[in-house]
């Protein structure tokens, strides 16, 4: 960890909301973008992160440095994701990235590459759905693995000290939920192919 950064935690212990404040500014953007390739939409991505974030506030003095800052603050927001996949388990709550509603119309939340044609742009833009509800068919273990590892890109070590897990475990579980993902891709491809 870097000497500014233990200045913040250190600050932020002592109750120092700015200091808070600028310490998770550098990790917010990481920890919503787990969170909402976790739980697949918009408002409860955003909802579990400032839940996440809160819950670092307040615990903020159990953090004692034995993993980095991030690793820390990225395992709580994973734990605030699987609890809220859990309550959605027993409450068989189902929700939609549905565009949003303004005063003239609805909009979509995806943003357009103006360098695509519009063909290409509805094949892109199927495309990353059709991965994203596959994603979100993996079991809770595979999906937060590969949400960790091939989306957001961290190291094996970093997602064992997330999951508290031995590396070889998670080298496993990225395996199978490789497999399972592309099993779930290529069965919903060949569902969805015409008949001729």
């Amino acid at each position: 960890m870097e000497e500014f950064e233990i200045e913040l935690i250190e600050k932020s212990k002592r109750g120092d909301v700015e200091s808070f404040e600028i310490l998770i500014r550098s990790h917010q953007t990481l920890a919503y973008n787990i969170a909402f390739r976790m739980l697949g939409n918009v408002e409860d991505a955003n909802d579990a992160t400032q839940e996440a974030l809160v819950k670092v506030f307040k615990s903020i003095q159990s953090f004692h440095g034995q993993s980095s800052f991030s690793t820390w603050l990225y395992r709580i927001v994973t734990n605030t994701c699987l609890d809220e996949l859990r309550k959605r388990k027993r409450q068989q709550v189902y929700s939609y990235h549905n565009p949003m509603e303004m005063e003239d119309g609805q909009i979509d939340r995806d943003v357009v590459d103006p360098s695509s044609s519009t063909e290409e742009i509805l094949e892109k833009k199927e495309e990353i759905k059709n991965i994203q509800d596959a994603i979100q068919a993996l079991p809770e273990q595979h999906r937060i693995v590969i949400v960790l590892r091939d989306i957001k890109g961290l190291s094996y070590e970093q997602i064992s000290e997330i999951l508290d897990c031995p590396q070889g475990t998670i080298k496993s579980r990225i395996s199978r939920a490789r497999l399972a993902l592309k099993e779930i891709i290529t069965n919903r491809e060949l569902y969805q192919k015409p008949y001729v």
